[in-house]
């Protein structure tokens, strides 16, 4: 049975995925979540770091779109600066707007990535059209009771991830032993 829940690649924070590392894997462009991947929810804009990260994937010849399960205002405002392609309400796990926004980019399952927060969003929206899943650790993370069952239900994945790759201090958000 095909594991569409185990990322591909985890990284603490959205900072550490570099241009060289994406060239290496041989990704070209990247669909990249908002909420609690680049920024908080709480956030409404995105600051420096952000900015200048997807600066640096643009002079290296990454692509980026902005596909969030949030709703148009939110999306809108934050893309506003970056002036990214952009898509919200995207309905992730559903392949219907990660193939959009390839499509758009002009670019192959090949050579794209997702990259998110959430295993049952992000990992299986774009590994069950079969791209690569990078995950980083929300950044601050809903306390509500249906987002603890989510992340419950993440555990056993991320677990695998580490058992194989080794676990990074930082995956003790995931609580992996």
């Amino acid at each position: 049975m095909k594991d569409n829940l185990t990322p591909d690649y985890m990284f603490g924070t959205y900072r550490e995925i570099t241009p060289e590392f994406l060239k290496e894997k041989g990704i070209r462009a990247l669909l990249i979540d908002i909420d609690n991947t680049l920024a908080p929810y709480e956030q409404p804009d995105p600051d420096d770091a952000i900015r200048a990260w997807f600066e640096s994937l643009k002079e290296n010849g990454i692509r980026a779109a902005l596909v969030s399960n949030n709703h148009p205002p939110r999306v809108e405002r934050f893309n506003e600066t970056l002036g990214l392609l952009a898509f919200s309400d995207s309905g992730k796990p559903s392949r219907k707007t990660l193939e959009k926004a390839m499509k758009t980019l002009g670019v192959t399952h090949g050579e794209t990535a997702v990259l998110g927060d959430q295993l049952l969003t992000d990992a299986y929206g774009g590994k069950h059209i079969g791209l690569p899943a990078i995950i980083v650790p929300p950044i601050h993370d809903k306390t509500n009771l249906f987002f603890r069952f989510k992340r419950l239900l993440e555990r056993p994945y991320i677990r695998k991830y580490a058992k194989k790759h080794g676990a990074e201090p930082w995956m003790a958000f995931w609580k992996v032993k």
